[in-house]
């Protein structure tokens, strides 16, 4: 688990390094950083939602009662950030309280999560995170775009976050997967091919706002006190009711693993999308992704000695 998270890291911070340099270096400009932010948000992503919701398609087949504990136990622990995202972060600005709140309710498990349950959990555990991820999928594009996307008008906010392409993309994938119905060969392999540019865009992007960030300024208080909570409580808070009340090890296990990700890459995209504060956003990914390399192996030790 070790060596594969480290590997994960050292991908994501060559990707991180690359946006800096072409950033430092005027390839990309103000303008081109735009760009790259709609490209990722409009084609790129909605691509990777469709793309994951078909992959699970194959995993919900069939697996039983435990599907519905996982499923209930995810549910449980997007109400549980959500409630956490509203109460813990009232003193902070509307720019920083945008960031933390998304944060809160969206980790980095869809990209992190995966492979690193895979190696610490074997494909029993792929199959519960694969399902886990799907009301993470689908609220961080409904109250997740909402925090960001303060507008005065209710009906009219609704109006946006039910349009945006990426819950387009949720509406499309989730028909997908229950129906099974199959693309065509050659929309597959576009969707695909979109799809699988997700983690090198996004990292690239997020480099290229770390290139304006005062490197001084990257461990204050508030990184510490939301890493905290990112890191340790959330997860601690998901692990001891699952204790108490004799849920299946495994199943707590990879909930318990999963809840204790890193802030969503996604978090600096929609920053920059709707003028939030991007360099806290930039800062809180960057600096709970390095203390996971910490806190993960810790968590995964802790509760795959409770599923072994």
């Amino acid at each position: 688990m070790i060596t594969q998270m480290m590997q994960l890291m050292g991908e994501m911070l060559l990707l991180m390094l690359t946006g800096l340099l072409i950033r430092r270096i005027g390839i990309v400009t103000n303008e081109g950083r735009k760009c790259l932010t709609d490209l990722i948000l409009y084609v790129i992503l909605p691509c990777n939602i469709v793309r994951a919701f078909i992959n699970e398609a194959d995993s919900v087949a069939g697996i039983g009662s435990a599907l519905g504990q996982v499923l209930l136990i995810a549910v449980l622990i997007q109400v549980l950030c959500t409630v956490m995202g509203y109460v813990c972060y009232r003193r902070m600005n509307d720019g920083e309280k945008q960031v933390y709140q998304y944060a809160t309710v969206c980790s980095n498990a869809g990209f992190m999560g995966n492979p690193l349950t895979e190696a610490v959990f074997g494909d029993l555990g792929l199959l519960y995170a694969s399902i886990y991820l799907i009301p993470q999928r689908i609220v961080m594009w409904t109250a997740g775009v909402s925090y960001f996307n303060r507008d005065s008008d209710r009906k009219g906010l609704v109006k946006k976050v039910l349009v945006h392409p990426c819950m387009i993309a949720v509406y499309i994938g989730m028909l997908l997967m229950l129906t099974r119905i199959p693309l065509p060969g050659f929309m597959d392999k576009t969707v695909t091919a979109l799809s699988s540019c997700t983690t090198a865009m996004t990292m690239v992007y997020i480099g290229t706002i770390l290139s304006d960030v005062d490197w001084k300024t990257m461990v204050t208080g508030k990184q510490i006190y939301f890493a905290l909570l990112r890191l340790i409580v959330i997860p601690l808070i998901v692990w001891l009711p699952c204790l108490f009340l004799h849920v299946d090890p495994l199943i707590t296990g990879v909930s318990v693993f999963l809840a204790a990700m890193p802030a969503g890459s996604t978090t600096s995209l929609l920053a920059a999308k709707y003028g939030a504060d991007e360099d806290s956003a930039a800062k809180c990914v960057v600096f709970t992704t390095a203390l996971s390399v910490v806190t993960l192996p810790l968590w995964g030790a802790l509760t795959l000695g409770m599923a072994g």
